[in-house]
């Protein structure tokens, strides 16, 4: 932006992401609308359709797409993070149950998804999981407290026992490949708690650093 008085160029900072319905079409003929609590936090071209829920203190980063326009509904507990670049989507017509409920994309709390990482319904994430830069979860249920390693993929209708350990690109597409997996080290177990912990403060540091004077249409005024 250029200030005329000093003839100096200043960045133009805008806050804008996009939050909406999902379009109707033959697959979801009824318009959803994401509910997303207030004290979560919605980086700068975040972009979440359709029926999603997002609970308490979860950060969402800068370029993550959670699109419930196929798959639905999407849900994502308390105290979890996608960071940047994160996507989620699902397939139509197809779940996971938790609690007698139906979910394309189930997130539990306190999850970490790093960095390029792909989760894709249908999908269950208990609560306490690491997934790593670029890693793919697809129709897959990983149990809590596991660490999904960086550029692993886990698919094939696999479950993952609880703190499982899916080594760095790891292709985990049998049950037979999940059910013999190792406890995620204790190394890995401090690293992710360590991301868990960073992670927990950008919501409330964010949206300081931000402002609450936000308009409706996401601008900071």
């Amino acid at each position: 932006m250029w200030n005329h008085s000093s003839n100096q160029f200043y960045p133009l900072n805008i806050y804008s992401y996009f939050v909406g319905p999902n379009p109707q079409t033959s697959v979801n003929p009824s318009l959803k609308y994401p509910t997303i609590s207030k004290t979560a936090f919605l980086s700068p071209f975040t972009f979440i359709v359709g029926d999603v829920t997002i609970r308490k203190n979860t950060y969402i980063a800068p370029f993550v797409s959670l699109r419930a326009d196929e798959g639905t509904p999407f849900y994502i507990g308390r105290n979890t993070n996608l960071q940047d670049g994160v996507i989620l989507h699902g397939l139509k017509n197809k779940y996971m149950e938790v609690n007698s409920m139906k979910f394309s994309i189930y997130i539990g709390d306190w999850v970490s998804c790093a960095h390029g990482s792909m989760i894709h319904g249908p999908c269950r994430v208990d609560d306490h999981v690491f997934i790593g830069f670029n890693a793919i979860v697809y129709n897959a249920w990983i149990g809590e407290g596991s660490f999904v390693s960086k550029g692993s993929v886990v698919t094939g209708g696999v479950k993952l026992k609880p703190n499982s350990f899916v080594p760095p690109g790891a292709s985990i597409d049998t049950q037979e490949k999940a059910n013999v997996l190792s406890q995620v080290p204790i190394s890995e177990e401090k690293f992710a708690k360590e991301v868990q912990r960073v992670n927990q403060e950008f919501p409330s540091a964010y949206s300081l650093f931000f402002g609450e004077n936000r308009c409706s249409c996401g601008l900071s005024c």
